[in-house]
């Protein structure tokens, strides 16, 4: 699943090719994905000019005079800048047609992801008002997290999944970052204390940056806008490397399953 860094990719990867464009047309040839696609998209969008592209959480904001296009790549989505002469692939679902041939071309195999419009206020969009902060901004600290955590009971690796809490942090990087901090992911999220959260959100952080400077992590379908893999997960230290020897100490990594995700910890650097 393209998780923040790999949404983050593909924002800044399409941002030069389409902003300021017009749109010329909307082909829709798969309408059914999470939620249908709406059916008057081609209508509504041709002749408006795409003035900005943002990223919430997961979601890609497309900013027009007359609202705004939102896209979540779901499971396995991906958006590809092509041309007019590029052959269509298999789950290539939706076009966007630009001028001078140029096509951002949406791509689900799943059919998890989901294309909407809106045209009130981005903020107060059903899926968006109640997200927690993002956390490459400054207002996500180690002071927040230890505020919001106070008597929770949960595994501090799904309090910091919890998009209520703060967005991005998907499985991957939550077992990236509790790693980097040396926090086991099952302990109580309201036993952590406040040093060990401000490690924490800077690990958290630092995980994202990283990701996002290697063009995000591919372990089956992502790719960026060019049709290519990120590298990250060339940079893993626990996340997929189960019964491997720790990076710092050497024991085996341990795996257990939480919320039905794959939890990949150190019994001796993770306390």
């Amino acid at each position: 699943m393209p998780e923040l860094p790999e949404v983050e990719t593909v924002c800044r990867g399409v941002t030069p090719h389409i902003t300021g464009r017009i749109v010329q047309q909307v082909i829709v040839r798969q309408p059914r994905l999470r939620w249908l696609v709406p059916s008057n998209l081609h209508d509504t969008l041709t002749g408006l000019t795409l003035h900005t592209v943002s990223r919430r959480a997961k979601y890609l904001l497309f900013t027009t005079d007359k609202g705004t296009l939102i896209i979540h790549l779901g499971m396995s989505g991906s958006l590809r800048i092509v041309n007019s002469q590029q052959d269509l692939k298999t789950h290539d679902h939706i076009d966007f047609v630009f001028a001078d041939t140029i096509i951002m071309r949406y791509n689900d195999p799943r059919r998890f992801g989901a294309v909407l419009w809106t045209t009130d206020p981005i903020t107060e969009h059903k899926l968006l008002k109640d997200l927690g902060p993002e956390p490459l901004l400054a207002d996500f600290t180690g002071d927040y997290l230890h505020t919001k955590s106070k008597n929770r009971k949960v595994p501090v690796k799904s309090f910091i999944m919890d998009s209520h809490v703060v967005v991005g942090v998907g499985n991957i990087y939550a077992n990236e970052a509790l790693f980097m901090a040396g926090i086991h992911p099952l302990k109580h999220a309201g036993q952590i204390t406040l040093a060990e959260y401000a490690k924490l959100a800077d690990c958290i952080r630092t995980a994202l940056a990283n990701a996002i400077q290697q063009g995000g992590t591919t372990l089956r379908d992502f790719v960026n806008e060019a049709g290519k893999p990120g590298y990250f997960q060339q940079q893993l230290r626990v996340y997929g490397r189960a019964g491997l020897p720790c990076v710092h100490c050497q024991h085996p990594l341990q795996e257990v399953r939480l919320s039905n995700r794959s939890t990949v910890f150190c019994l001796s650097c993770q306390q």
